[in-house]
């Protein structure tokens, strides 16, 4: 028997009526133990390989901006090694997406490994839907520390209830977008909490939520693994943006505004018997 084959990637996260109440009203939650130590453990070398690969390569994976000086990022990791596949498709992590939005089934968008190196810089305050060409407010992001992160480290801060709040200029993630966002926060006194979060616990959050994450004044890698999920019957949207219109083109191939969002990039991963 092979370590993976004694995972069991299917097996249930129970979300209670009081957490899925806490997210959609907050828009965002913390979860504990959501990935085992062992299944950590044996995830995350494999998937920090990949990084690693990727980095020396210098591939942009399509990307327009660079995020170098605050974290090294590599996108669909669940395609560059089978093991790692099993892990970002798993629909232990499908399902909690699905219970927290309160809809019936969720697609992959696409994954993210994250890398914050010592010295990496704050990542400013910002929305992720800003950048996705998906006709639906149910996106959601699992934020899932491979390693015990502390606020020194570069753990995430969220901005309390923003999910709500229509009436953002959208702008990418910058200099110019965390002046903005934060000149709000304190305006409408947020509450912007962190976490401290060890290996295999996971932060949820709304494709809306404002939130950001500390520098890594730590002398070790921060190293995270993020997966992004939509509710499934969502179509894509004409995309306004730059980035949207990128992001189509590299996580949805082939389709057009108006479609299912549905390309073999985005598979479905949880849907209700």
């Amino acid at each position: 028997m092979t370590p993976q084959s004694s995972f069991n990637l299917s097996k249930e996260h129970p979300i209670s009526a009081e957490q899925k109440k806490a997210y959609q009203q907050d828009g965002h939650i913390i979860l504990r133990g959501v990935a085992s130590s062992e299944e950590v453990g044996f995830f995350r070398p494999l998937i920090s390989g990949i990084v690693d690969e990727v980095a020396q390569s210098k591939d942009p994976q399509g990307r327009i901006t660079d995020y170098s000086k605050m974290f090294t990022q590599v996108s669909n990791v669940w395609r560059k090694n089978k093991l790692v596949h099993q892990f970002i498709l798993a629909k232990r992590f499908a399902k909690i997406a699905a219970d927290l939005m309160g809809v019936n089934g969720v697609r992959l968008y696409h994954d993210q490994a994250l890398i914050k190196e010592p010295g990496g810089k704050p990542t400013p305050w910002h929305q992720d839907y800003y950048y996705w060409p998906l006709a639906t407010e149910h996106t959601i992001t699992m934020w899932m520390p491979l390693v015990d992160v502390s606020r020194e480290m570069g753990s995430m801060s969220f901005a309390v209830g923003s999910h709500r709040n229509t009436s953002f200029m959208e702008m990418p993630i910058s200099d110019t977008s965390q002046e903005y966002f934060e000149r709000i926060i304190a305006e409408q006194q947020c509450a912007t909490p962190s976490y401290v979060l060890n290996a295999g616990d996971a932060t949820f959050h709304s494709g809306m939520t404002l939130h950001s994450a500390h520098g890594n004044g730590s002398d070790r890698r921060r190293e995270v693994i993020t997966i992004i999920y939509y509710a499934d019957g969502t179509r894509i949207m004409e995309p306004n943006n730059e980035h949207r219109k990128v992001d189509m083109q590299v996580f949805h191939p082939g389709q057009k505004p108006g479609e299912l969002a549905a390309s073999e990039l985005n598979p479905l991963l949880y849907s209700k018997p």
